[in-house]
């Protein structure tokens, strides 16, 4: 089997973009009213979505890489509005929203966040956001009311000394907003640590036309490395949104009343997952969804589960954020503190897809730290094949002896 993407973005998942072609049954949701600069602002995310995971795919080496755009665009929208200078222009560049003012963005984040979890009553969609900081740590009220305002985010200052009370709390807060999908984000809080910014978003949608169980085989699934291994597959011959280009096939899954589907897009045989990704943009991608038609289709989709973690501090440096990272940061509409500065940016999510549907959530975390650099990771050296090797004087640079060492034997 050829391998297989499963590209869920927006929430994750994706709102169904072609309700005209919807079976009757699946016509009780009403569609987002949104303006036209808000329908931009969509696209824009959604440039942002394959922008992002083209990132973090060259940055971890996970055959499987699960991300969520809209769990990170919400939580770097609240750390924008505690940037100011050079350090919110690349934000702003990077999720694609240069030149909007600070109405039309955060009331854009409200209006997605108010009313994406309202749109089916047969699915379960909820978002949350939180900021935590440490006691005595003083903040500008302005940063706190404007994403109380626009992101109701619950606010909470904690005894960061106690490690194990506000540990608790945080991941409390994650495993609840998550239905324990997600239950640890945090394992310690360092010493310089200031403030978290938090954004969880949890989905649960059952198919419009679920898989019957019984169908469901053994079946061979090809990995990256043409690999093969046995996987649960399940199998249906259905109606669905179907399309396909000169790169790949795709179909569309509905949830729950049609208000949110899955779209997976399978590479044709001699492409890859990488081919198909580099030639995705929101244009792009909206002219496949509209490429669809509902026809018979023998669907076959494993049965499949990931759950990861990642730093993302590489993949949004390669999308122009690199000011947040140092210690010169431009936070001022956070606090007064300098240094101040974006010590990470982790992401959290889980996704299982089976017969009766999905189960999938994220959680992003933006450490903001004063003091101390960000820790880097300890490289390794480790001298384990052949090497060179010279002695040098190092006030004026003179080598005195120089070599290649290609076999070595005990001694």
């Amino acid at each position: 089997m050829k391998k297989l993407i499963s590209i869920l973005l927006l929430i994750g998942l994706l709102m169904s973009c072609k309700s005209t072609d919807e079976p009757t049954q699946n016509k009780e949701f009403k569609p987002i009213q949104l303006t036209v600069a808000q329908k931009a602002r969509v696209s824009q995310d959604n440039d942002f979505a394959f922008d992002f995971l083209n990132n973090t795919i060259a940055a971890v080496d996970n055959s499987n890489v699960f991300v969520s755009p809209m769990s990170l665009s919400i939580a770097l929208g609240m750390l924008r509005n505690g940037a100011q200078g050079e350090t919110k222009t690349e934000i702003e560049t990077a999720l694609k929203m240069s030149g909007l003012s600070d109405e039309v963005i955060n009331s854009y984040y409200k209006i997605m966040q108010t009313s994406l979890p309202q749109m089916d009553s047969k699915t379960d969609l909820s978002i949350a956001n939180s900021i935590w900081y440490k006691e005595g740590f003083s903040v500008k009220p302005d940063f706190l009311k404007v994403n109380t305002d626009y992101f109701n985010a619950y606010i909470k200052a904690l005894d960061f000394s106690n490690q194990q009370l506000s540990l608790d709390t945080i991941n409390g807060w994650c495993a609840r907003k998550t239905n324990n999908l997600i239950p640890k984000v945090l394992n310690e809080i360092d010493p310089d640590a200031r403030m978290f910014l938090m954004n969880a978003v949890y989905f649960k949608g059952m198919w419009v036309k679920q898989f019957n169980p019984e169908s469901t085989i053994d079946y061979t699934f090809a990995n990256e490395k043409n690999q093969q291994n046995t996987v649960r597959m399940m199998v249906k011959e259905d109606t669905v949104s179907y399309g396909k280009n000169d790169l790949a096939q795709f179909v569309d899954l509905p949830y729950g009343n049609g208000a949110f589907s899955m779209t997976v897009i399978l590479p044709e045989y001699g492409k890859t997952t990488s081919d198909v990704l580099q030639s995705l943009n929101s244009e792009s991608f909206n002219a496949m969804i509209n490429s669809m038609e509902e026809r018979k289709v023998k669907l076959f989709l494993p049965r499949f589960k990931t759950k990861n973690t990642y730093i993302l501090n590489d993949a949004l440096k390669s999308m122009g954020i690199k000011k947040a990272f140092n210690i010169n940061a431009e936070l001022d509409r956070i606090s007064e503190l300098k240094p101040l500065f974006v010590s990470f940016v982790q992401q959290d999510t889980y996704v299982e897809v089976t017969e009766e549907g999905t189960k999938a959530a994220a959680i992003t975390t933006i450490g903001i730290y004063t003091s101390s650099l960000p820790v880097e990771e300890i490289p390794y050296f480790v001298v384990n094949k052949p090497f060179i090797f010279l002695i040098r004087e190092k006030s004026t640079g003179i080598i005195l002896f120089i070599g290649k060492i290609g076999n070595v034997e005990k001694f």
